[in-house]
């Protein structure tokens, strides 16, 4: 058995951010990581990000999570990549199924002073008439295939969901050389930020609002025409509305949940919120849930965007070194309320607000 003061599940930018301000306040830090590289969702974004300086304005995603493996690294941080873990248990015990050098796996059983669980989102999917098809995939998975991968899932493509993951990944796919042939909403109006939409607008990308996929058709079995038709007011077809766009590729951008299965099995409580995704975990100002020495951050404690992310997951962190006595009561307190005073600027505005107000029902407890 393996024994350390915290372990990280999650190497995305939750996950690094939470052990990065931990090692550098003292303490014995593993991360666990199922990926061959950690940085998470960081590495498919090539845009850049918005905002305040506080908040990486002007940087692209995937300088950001270059930014977060160094300072990991210089940290002395240990990453386990290719990591799974598949059982926590009472006592703050992880089964970890652990890859060698060579490739081969074998479990092994870690005990943690401190857990920060940042296990992040999982795409949702809509089901309608062959949405099974070869050619049928979530957003974040084609964004995956060019930004990562270098592979274009298709050359004609309709995008259903206008939030921010739709509007962003229609322009990168469009960058990587794909004709985007529609965007469909079933709102009445677009769900992301604006400044996202007007660069797929200008480029010509038509605007399907209060509309839906019906069903998509195949030919040889691989996705080949999508139809789609208008809803009335209560959501409803409108008979005689439908249009038939010719596509080999249909990407699904209808939000994301947390990932909650490893929360699930330690007695921490949940509920769920739908501004933030469902059902997730229980946590207080500190991101402490309902067991004592059980943290989240990230996704898994509510889906937000990248920055709120990291900053939850340097809350966490800050709040383990504490509760760990590498940081006094002044020094943690101090660092907190500066972190939290970014994430409230974050949560700010039309979109930030919906996500305040679920937030402050999801805090249970005061710090």
């Amino acid at each position: 058995m393996e024994k350390w003061e915290a372990v990280v599940i999650g190497g995305g930018p939750a996950g690094l951010a939470g052990a990065i301000e931990m090692a550098k306040a003292g303490a014995r830090v593993l991360v666990i990581d199922e990926n061959d590289r950690p940085g998470g969702q960081l590495f498919k974004q090539i845009h850049k990000f918005f905002g305040s300086k506080a908040h990486s304005a002007g940087i692209r995603g995937i300088d950001i999570g270059n930014r977060l493996l160094k300072q990991t690294k210089d940290a002395g941080v240990t990453v386990w990549l290719g990591g799974t873990v598949v059982g926590l248990f009472e006592g703050n015990e992880l089964s970890v199924v652990k890859s060698d050098e060579t490739g081969n796996k074998s479990i092994c059983t870690v005990k943690a002073e401190r857990i920060l669980l940042s296990c992040g989102g999982a795409e949702n999917s809509v089901n309608f008439d062959g949405w099974t098809l070869p050619g049928v995939m979530g957003a974040g998975a084609a964004q995956t295939m060019i930004n990562v991968n270098r592979v274009l899932p298709g050359k004609k493509v309709l995008m259903l969901g206008s939030g921010n993951v739709g509007l962003i990944v229609s322009y990168q796919l469009m960058q990587a050389g794909a004709e985007v042939v529609a965007l469909v909403e079933a709102a009445d109006q677009i769900g992301g930020y604006g400044v996202h939409a007007a660069k797929v607008s200008r480029a010509g990308v038509p605007f399907y609002l209060r509309h839906t996929i019906i069903r998509a058709e195949a030919d040889d079995e691989v996705v080949s025409r999508a139809i789609i038709g208008e809803l009335d007011g209560n959501g409803k077809l409108i008979s005689g509305t439908e249009k038939t766009l010719a596509v080999d590729t249909i990407c699904l951008a209808v939000g994301l949940r947390p990932v909650i299965q490893l929360t699930s099995m330690t007695g921490v409580k949940h509920r769920f919120i739908p501004e933030l995704g469902g059902w997730m975990p229980e946590h207080d100002q500190d991101m402490e849930t309902s067991v004592p020495g059980i943290y989240v951050a990230g996704d898994t404690a509510g889906v937000e965007e990248a920055n709120s992310a990291m900053d939850e997951g340097r809350l966490a962190g800050v709040s383990i070194a504490q509760s760990l006595g590498y940081l006094t009561k002044e020094q943690g307190e101090k660092e907190k309320k500066v972190i939290r005073d970014r994430l409230l600027a974050l949560r700010q505005g039309p979109f930030g607000e919906k996500r305040l107000r679920a937030k402050a029902r999801i805090v249970e407890k005061e710090s």
